[in-house]
């Protein structure tokens, strides 16, 4: 049986290392858990490793927010400070606060 641990949690905000975007994490994948076709999309120089957690982020750039699928390779703590903007962050989490988004709903 395979076990991850993520290094990253609910709430986190983080950027991506090469790309222009930042997230807050709003669900971990302890593995690939995306459709093949999307893998196969990565070119085959980038294309991450499997059996790694994979995150789901409410993401945004300079040009529009979006979800996320990043593999914990890709991703780094985001020092900046600031607040994401994303608009569907308040449907899962609170205000903004020591770097974090407390999480506004009970997980089962």
């Amino acid at each position: 049986m395979f076990t991850a641990e993520a290094k990253y949690h609910l709430g986190q905000v983080l950027r991506h290392r090469k790309h222009t975007f930042r997230g807050v994490v709003f669900d971990v994948d302890a593995m690939f858990s995306n459709t093949e076709e999307w893998y196969q999309n990565i070119p085959e120089a980038s294309r991450p490793a499997r059996d790694q957690p994979f995150y789901h982020l409410l993401a945004q750039n300079e040009e529009s927010f979006y979800v996320a699928y990043v593999s914990e390779q890709n991703l780094l703590p985001d020092d900046t400070g600031e607040p994401v903007d994303h608009p569907d962050l308040c449907d899962l989490f609170g205000d903004f606060e020591g770097g974090r988004y407390p999480l506004q709903f009970s997980l089962n």
